[in-house]
């Protein structure tokens, strides 16, 4: 049995597709940003703080991780209302910009951590586009603003590394990462999806 630290609808719903059964079990923990705090130790720190907070029995497993969008050293989360994610878009538009996703893997053979970094370029898209995207609602609770998986699509020119990194959650190295530490595997045949 897998704990799933997060309550983010595409971790559970990346996991399940590949097998795993799953208990999701959301952590409680402050996500604000510390003052200073580089990106990639803002994702690690609360990753960490997910997974560490989660209670698990034996034989169970806990995936936690922490997903943001980066670009000129700025950590760009979740926005909170219409306004910041526009502006977040208006700075990621007809740029490059990184996601990054730290996961960490607890099990009884020990904790792995690890962070994936996406590069993500997007279109030149305008004030109209943005707009539009901005009344569909599809950026509330995603990182950067935007939902890759979704109709922003059409906004992402090319992604550069994993593209479930930018979902929500690296599915190669976690997979990787469960198997290096005796834990489950995917269920990659036709038709096992939960």
């Amino acid at each position: 049995m897998i704990i799933l630290a997060s309550a983010s609808p595409r971790r559970r719903e990346l996991l399940a597709r590949i097998g795993f059964e799953l208990a999701v079990r959301p952590s409680d923990v402050d996500e604000r940003e510390h003052p200073g705090e580089a990106p990639g130790a803002y994702v690690d720190r609360i990753a960490l703080a997910k997974a560490r907070v989660c209670a698990r029995a034996a034989g169970e497993w806990v995936i936690a991780a922490d997903t943001t969008v980066t670009i000129d050293g700025r950590i760009l989360a979740k926005a909170a209302d219409g306004a910041e994610a526009t502006a977040m878009l208006r700075a990621l538009r007809g740029r490059v910009h990184e996601v990054m996703t730290a996961f960490v893997v607890l099990g009884d053979r020990g904790e792995h951590v690890e962070r994936v970094t996406t590069e993500v370029a997007m279109v030149d898209y305008d004030d109209a586009a943005i707009a539009d995207y901005v009344a569909s609602d599809e950026w509330r609770g995603k990182a950067g603003a935007y939902a890759l998986q979704g109709i922003a699509a059409a906004l992402v020119r090319e992604v550069r590394g994993s593209v479930t990194n930018v979902i929500g959650l690296p599915l190669a190295e976690v997979c990787a990462a469960l198997v290096a530490l005796g834990g489950p595997r995917a269920r990659l045949a036709a038709g096992s999806a939960a």
